[in-house]
């Protein structure tokens, strides 16, 4: 995970310093032995987003309107704690990067004139087959 000095990279324009982040370590449930009732592996990953200093105006309303205040992130499938850390981090970039995203405004393409051709004179050879196909009237 990509977290140089103390740095989370979520994208070009958004970087969370790891003191905004608070951690939590709970013991995983389930099945697994002494390891699992001994050890806190679970960790739970929350961030602020009504009272971060690393979001702009615009970031915040974007990921305030998609997970509200705060934002919760749980990883429990690994049996290390280390690697739940890690596993949080990408899981948190992911959710806090995907709304930002810029989406690309769509240009509709217009049919080119030899296609559209080709679609009327297919369409001129059908209805003149099923005029062939009609009975002739002989009075």
């Amino acid at each position: 995970m990509e977290t140089k000095h103390g740095l989370l990279n979520v994208s070009r324009s958004l970087v969370i310093p790891l003191k905004e982040l608070h951690w939590t370590y709970l013991a995983s449930g389930g099945p697994g032995g002494q390891h699992s009732n001994k050890n806190a592996t679970k960790v739970v990953l929350t961030f602020d987003i009504e009272h971060s200093d690393s979001l702009g105006p615009r970031q915040r309303s974007k990921l305030l309107e998609r997970y509200g205040p705060i934002l919760r992130v749980v990883a429990s499938r690994e049996r290390s704690q280390l690697r739940n850390r890690e596993t949080a981090l990408l899981q948190l970039k992911n959710m806090l990067a995907d709304p930002l995203k810029v989406k690309k405004t769509r240009i509709p393409t217009k049919k080119s004139h030899a296609v559209e051709e080709v679609r009327l004179s297919q369409k001129k050879r059908q209805s003149e087959k099923k005029r062939l196909r009609q009975r002739l009237d002989l009075e």
